[in-house]
């Protein structure tokens, strides 16, 4: 045998672009003396949350219920509940929100500059009239995350007051808010009973405000029960209860 075809017999080139397969079936341990060949995975970073096991608590025997997600699409958390016998309907409210508030000022830029500009309330009316399109006492849960601290106070107000007329009697909201402003934005979504992955996302909106809890309740002051809870990362969860 040649040089040239010991050579070829004894390296194996990846086409450029090639993109390894790293599916567990497939995967090889790495030897002690090559620890470098190991692909490096960031670890998860999930936090325990008291108010998820007492949101699924509440939810417990209702059957085949309905919840909606007022987050991005996660697989984990549709299976989650799917296994749980609910229907999940998912629409990312916040994107959704900013979405509409960029073409908004994109028409306003075309118009005459001494027309009347509709006020943040009045925008925040004519984007409900799309979004969240489902009949009264549709849901028996609904997540809404921490949705509520990056709205503006119009449309915070207003989405409070549609969610609370899409729940069923002794319906659930699971909620949370920031006791101080976080480092950067996040999702979540559900790993199991009692906790959550924390998601780094890219920055969909800025967070508006801080809200007491006093004025948490209020958001929601014609459910007939309410729990917090305060975690160590300054996150405070919350549940109302219709």
């Amino acid at each position: 045998m040649s040089l040239l075809d010991r050579l070829k017999s004894s390296h194996i080139l990846a086409a450029p672009g090639a993109v390894a397969d790293r599916s567990p079936s497939r995967a090889k341990t790495a030897s002690p003396s090559t620890p470098s060949s190991a692909p490096s995975f960031s670890p998860r970073t999930t936090r325990s949350s008291n108010s998820l096991k007492d949101f699924l608590w509440h939810l417990n025997g209702i059957g085949r219920g309905t919840l909606l997600d007022l987050g991005p699409v996660y697989q984990s958390t549709v299976t989650f509940f799917g296994e749980r016998g609910f229907r999940v309907y998912t629409e990312d409210l916040l994107t959704g929100w900013k979405r509409f508030l960029k073409e908004q000022d994109e028409r306003e830029l075309a118009l005459d500059p001494t027309a009347e500009r509709p006020s943040r309330a009045q925008i925040a009316t004519e984007f409900l009239k799309t979004s969240l399109e489902h009949k009264p006492r549709s849901f028996d849960a609904v997540l809404v995350w921490h949705l509520l601290d990056y709205l503006e106070d119009d449309m915070m107000k207003q989405t409070a007051e549609r969610l609370g007329s899409l729940l069923r009697d002794g319906g659930v909201i699971l909620a949370f808010f920031h006791s101080k402003r976080p480092e950067r934005f996040q999702r979540f979504r559900v790993l199991d009973e009692t906790t959550l992955e924390i998601v780094p996302a890219p920055p969909v909106a800025p967070m508006g405000r801080i809200l007491q809890n006093r004025e948490m309740m209020e958001l929601f002051s014609r459910f007939h029960t309410s729990k917090t809870y305060l975690g160590r990362d300054q996150l405070r969860e919350a549940l109302f209860i219709k």
